[in-house]
């Protein structure tokens, strides 16, 4: 299977199974769209009459173009067949049991009150609560005995915001450090924060413990202030942005990200990283909202157009800055042609439900920290290990060829399947498909693909 597709000047040809991209011009392009249904000589001619004004474009150059990318197709990176269908099941098998992440909601509570939250104001539709370190030490006990033989153990540190439980997370951080050689683990912690209670303690244990830090801004002022205010009403980009400086620029820059939301209030959100930018920002991810159709944040079809021009805009705008020697990182654009993910993860998705779990502040287990509070899916606790198999194998079961929608889509391989919170919020179902999501994923990676052929065939535009 090929997908084919034009953007930034670039004619895109990739082979979907085998993950080889190729750039292409005019002609090669569209022979490659006719190679597989028109006779050799018949595409010749009807492309020697395409290009009869083209000098360069004469039958004996179309004759070798095919030859090449018939060549290109016997080494297995034009047209490749997918094979990877009967290992979706086996490959899961083996990672039966063990469990590699955990995402620790320390505090079922925020000092912010965001409207488009998905967690209820960060109570998760339930009562305000913190974790205590008893609890949080017993669930770093659970993920050491469900691990097997995996050495590195990631642990996020979740809300509502984390560091309303600031001393838990600094004892049970010391915890696990004090209990690694023992039992031959690493743990690779994330701390997400909205920022209000940065302060220089803050920052210090950050750059020292956390392997990664997110940190939750919207970019321009009157739209972060429009949602992300406090309890009183009162927006609070002045009070965060100042901290999240200080926080990076201690940190050398590296291994954070800079999260938004954007929202029926800025489809535009190419102006938010740009404000991002401008404030010495650079690894930077702004996601689309996800909510309830009727709700006033909810994107639009009109958004939609929008948000998928601001996606081809974002990568002209990348390619500036790489060539100005100034580059900046957006998540959902970080890919890599030269390996990626291994197919596993291609298959079989992000591991919630089984390889990846949230733990709430009173220990129970739910699939990721989008099905917390849901409790049709609460799959068992921490001291008890999971009880509720049918779900569990629901979820181990939900690999990129349980969805019928996914089996000849060619971004596939690249999404595993889309997030099955999303689905199930969407759909009903995890095995559903978000469609939203669906068609904002494959221009990003239609965006993404482009810029890593342009950079890495030092074609930047």
């Amino acid at each position: 299977m090929i997908h084919q597709y034009q953007l930034g000047g670039c004619n895109v040809v990739l082979d979907v199974c085998s993950g080889s991209v190729h750039l292409v011009d005019a002609a090669a392009y569209d022979m490659i769209a006719g190679y597989e249904n028109t006779p050799r000589e018949t595409l010749i001619a009807q492309l020697a009459e395409k290009y009869r004004d083209d000098p360069e474009v004469t039958p004996e150059e179309l004759s070798l173009c095919y030859d090449e990318i018939t060549a290109l197709k016997d080494a297995g990176k034009l047209f490749t067949p997918d094979t990877f269908e009967p290992m979706a099941g086996t490959l899961k098998a083996k990672t039966a049991g063990v469990v590699k992440a955990l995402c620790l909601h320390i505090a079922h509570t925020c000092n912010l009150n965001c409207s488009y939250c998905f967690a209820s104001q960060g109570k998760y539709h339930g009562e305000r609560a913190v974790m205590s370190f008893e609890t949080g030490k017993q669930a770093l006990d659970f993920l050491i005995a469900n691990s097997g033989t995996r050495h590195n153990l990631e642990v996020d540190f979740f809300g509502g915001e984390p560091l309303m439980n600031f001393q838990a997370v600094k004892d049970l951080v010391a915890y696990a450090r004090s209990i690694e050689k023992e039992h031959n683990k690493h743990f690779r912690f994330t701390l997400t924060t909205n920022g209000m209670l940065i302060d220089d303690d803050v920052i210090d244990f950050a750059n020292r413990e956390c392997s990664n830090v997110v940190l939750s801004l919207d970019g321009r002022k009157e739209i972060h202030d429009r949602f992300r205010v406090d309890h009183a009403g009162k927006g609070s980009w002045e009070r965060i942005v100042p901290k999240f400086q200080k926080l990076v620029k201690e940190r050398g820059g590296k291994n954070y990200y800079m999260r938004g939301t954007f929202t029926h209030a800025n489809p535009d959100f190419l102006n938010d990283i740009k404000v991002m930018l401008d404030l010495g920002f650079r690894e930077l991810s702004m996601e689309p909202v996800v909510c309830a159709a009727n709700d006033p944040s909810a994107l639009t079809e009109e958004d939609m157009q929008i948000v998928m021009q601001q996606y081809e805009q974002l990568a002209e705008l990348m390619t500036e800055y790489e060539k100005a020697g100034d580059p900046f990182t957006f998540y959902h654009y970080m890919i890599d042609l030269t390996g990626g993910p291994c197919i596993y993860k291609r298959i079989s998705g992000c591991g919630s439900g089984t390889e990846y779990m949230a733990v709430t502040p009173w220990g129970d287990l739910y699939p990721c920290h989008q099905f917390v509070g849901e409790e049709s899916f609460k799959l068992g606790d921490i001291w008890n290990g999971v009880s509720n198999t049918a779900v569990q194998e629901d979820f181990a079961s939900c690999n990129v060829y349980a969805r019928e929608e996914c089996r000849n889509c060619w971004a596939r391989l690249y999404c595993s399947g889309g997030c099955a919170a999303n689905a199930y919020h969407a759909t009903g179902s995890v095995r559903g498909v978000y469609e939203a999501g669906c068609k904002l994923f494959k221009k990003r990676m239609e965006c993404a693909i482009m810029l890593a052929a342009r950079k890495q065939t030092g074609e930047l535009g």
